[in-house]
């Protein structure tokens, strides 16, 4: 008996191992995909993941079946159904989606500007939701996108209420990155920065993102006070000439405060 229930045992956690190493392979396939690869072969996942064509394919199959991956119009596999529906939850899952967007949408008419709505997660800038002008601008920012937070208007307001050592470790921990001639990367500029946007109560970019991108951004608070997220106006820089810009940032601002009152009810 003792022998059979050892052997159960071992035949379990066999399993369970091969299980976690298809999870994981599953999760390295998924990881594959990027902006300038967004579909896959069979023999582009065997050769990435160093095994034969057989296996590869198996597990795309798999992933195929879960709706995660679909095959492709010109051939190969890109992303599926499922993925997109998962985004979706996690956008939801925030709670900030359901609350913002209706003031997203009138910040949109009233400013005729793309809206974004935005928040950190880790040392990092993730849009998560999009409210689109009739004329977008071409910009970085796109639902799910995730940026470096040194970076942006919103980015620069989710990093300049961070609490100062947190933030000095996010600056500090590696080289920032330069998306423009105009993108701050030294940090004691960067850290001065920060403490005029605190001051101001809020943060307007140029082209430090996108080139001849102008962007306003204003923080939401939630019932404790804290900074949690940010919404921001993006535009062409000449729609927003130096005797608009006032009147504009008052619009993000408006919104921010309207948006952080509903935040802070819904959670008292």
């Amino acid at each position: 008996m003792t022998g059979h229930k050892g052997g159960a045992q071992a035949a379990g956690s066999g399993h369970y191992r091969e299980r976690n190493s298809t999870a994981d392979r599953a999760l390295d396939i998924l990881n594959l995909f990027t902006d300038s690869r967004l579909s896959l072969s069979g023999q582009e996942v065997a050769n990435e993941l160093g095994t034969a064509r057989s296996t590869a394919y198996r597990y795309v199959q798999s992933l195929v079946a879960g709706g995660f991956l679909e095959e492709a119009p010109r051939g190969g596999f890109r992303l599926g159904p499922r993925i997109l529906e998962l985004s979706r939850l996690a956008r939801r899952a925030y709670g900030l989606s359901d609350v913002a967007l209706p003031v997203m949408d009138e910040l949109r008419d009233q400013s005729g500007e793309t809206v974004l709505l935005t928040r950190r997660v880790g040392g990092n800038a993730i849009c998560l939701e999009r409210s689109e002008a009739d004329h977008p601008a071409r910009i970085s920012y796109e639902r799910g996108s995730i940026l470096p937070v040194n970076a942006g208007a919103a980015a620069l307001v989710l990093l300049a209420w961070l609490p100062p050592a947190e933030a000095e470790h996010l600056l500090s921990r590696e080289p920032l990155a330069r998306f423009t001639p105009n993108t701050l990367t030294d940090v004691k500029a960067l850290s001065a920065r920060l403490e005029q946007v605190r001051a101001d109560g809020y943060c307007v970019s140029r082209g430090e993102l996108d080139d001849n991108i102008l962007g306003i951004a204003a923080p939401l608070r939630d019932a404790k006070g804290v900074v949690t997220a940010a919404v921001s106006v993006a535009a062409l820089e000449q729609r927003v000439p130096a005797e608009r810009l006032a009147s504009v940032v008052d619009m993000v601002r408006e919104a921010s405060e309207r948006i952080s009152q509903t935040l802070q009810l819904a959670t008292n």
